[in-house]
C-alpha cells in the first residue's frame, strides 16, 4: 500500500511541473472565438519536422510560455501538408493531393492561404481572426517570450518603427531563467 501510495504521489508530482499548452483545432478556436474573444496562435507544423517536434517539447512545454499561450490565445496545431479539412475567413480549404501519413504530401491550402514557407512557422491572429504577424523558424522559450507578451498585451500596437521595437526588447524583462 505504500509503495503504491508513493508511486501515485510522483505521478502527481511529475504531471504538475511540467506545463502543457491547451492545443485545438481552428474549428474549436473560431467557435472559442466567438463565445470569449481571444488571439489565436497557429502553430503550423509537420510530423517529420525536426525543428517542430523540438519545438512542442522545449518551447511550448516551457512553463511559462504554456503559461502566457493558455491565459492569453486560443492556441491551435495545424499539420502544414495534413489532410484537415478547414473553414476559415468565409472559405473552405483542403489538400487535394494528400496522400497519406506516411508520403511526402503538398501543402495544405490553408498553408498556402496563410502565406506559410517554412515550417514551424507561428500565426497570431487578432480577437477578430485578423492577422498580427507571424514568427518562423526553430526558436526557444526565451526567444519567443518578448514576442508572446508583446501581443498578447497588444503592445504591438504601439509599435511602429526598428528603433520601438528595439527599445522593447531592451527594457523586456524575461521570467525565464537560464
Amino acid at each position: 500500500m505504500k509503495k503504491l501510495v508513493l508511486i501515485l504521489i510522483l505521478l502527481l508530482a511529475q504531471g504538475s511541473g511540467h506545463a502543457q499548452v491547451r492545443w485545438m483545432t481552428i474549428s474549436q478556436a473560431l467557435e472559442a472565438q466567438k463565445k470569449a474573444p481571444k488571439k489565436i496562435l497557429i502553430d503550423f507544423y509537420a510530423d517529420w519536422c525536426a525543428p517542430c517536434k523540438e519545438m512542442e517539447k522545449y518551447t511550448f512545454n516551457h512553463p511559462e510560455i504554456a503559461k502566457i499561450i493558455n491565459d492569453n490565445f486560443y492556441a491551435v496545431r495545424f499539420e502544414s501538408d495534413g489532410n484537415e479539412a478547414v473553414h476559415f475567413d468565409g472559405r473552405s480549404f483542403t489538400n487535394p493531393d494528400y496522400k497519406g501519413k506516411k508520403a511526402k504530401n503538398p501543402l495544405h491550402q490553408f498553408s498556402k492561404y496563410m502565406n506559410i514557407n517554412m515550417i514551424p512557422t507561428m500565426v497570431f491572429l487578432d480577437e477578430d481572426s485578423n492577422p498580427i504577424t507571424s514568427l518562423s523558424g526553430d526558436l526557444k522559450a526565451k526567444e519567443v517570450e518578448p514576442y508572446f507578451t508583446m501581443i498578447s498585451k497588444n503592445l504591438y500596437k504601439n509599435i511602429k518603427s526598428r528603433k520601438e521595437w528595439e527599445n522593447y526588447q531592451k527594457k523586456f524583462k524575461s521570467r525565464i531563467r537560464d
